[in-house]
């Protein structure tokens, strides 16, 4: 999808002259809407003469009219370490206590095979599950909290 975005921005004449510094960030809007937010970071003079010329241009992505916006210098969307939910930081959290990046329950990351019943044993299942030994990395695939997708929730590659 990163790949897509970057052919979009090179094809469009309007970016002829921007070099962009990194990849460009895709932060969904919502899980139930098909809207998201592109941050794109360019390489320009001290002035920002080439992001000003880019403000408020429009441009064409198949049938959408999309629109840049200027902001901030380093907009980086804050990940809250307390529920790893995007668009705010733990200091305002609403939640009570921390969440564990590997299932999303209520306790911390370093005390997750403590907690979880998928990292204890038990003998009186069919297959008999080993426990998960203290200090080794738990064997089973994680949800994410936000995408859905399997790797922890703090994971910088996420499409959410």
């Amino acid at each position: 999808m990163l790949e897509d975005i970057e052919k979009i921005l090179k094809s469009n004449y309007i970016f002829n002259n921007i070099v962009l510094v990194s990849k460009p960030k895709i932060i969904k809007v919502s899980l139930k809407l098909d809207m998201a937010i592109i941050w794109i970071d360019i390489w320009d003079a001290q002035s920002g003469s080439k992001a000003k010329g880019l403000i408020n241009q429009r441009f064409n992505v198949g049938s959408f009219i999309t629109t840049i916006y200027g902001t901030n210098m380093n907009p980086e969307v804050p990940q809250c370490k307390n529920c790893w939910k995007w668009g705010h930081s733990a200091s305002v959290c609403r939640i009570q206590g921390a969440k564990c990046i590997k299932c999303n329950s209520p306790h911390q990351t370093t005390h997750h095979c403590e907690f979880v019943w998928y990292c204890k044993a038990n003998d009186k299942i069919n297959l008999p599950r080993l426990e998960t030994k203290k200090g080794k990395p738990c064997p089973h695939i994680f949800r994410c909290l936000n995408c859905k997708g399997e790797h922890q929730v703090d994971l910088m590659d996420c499409p959410f």
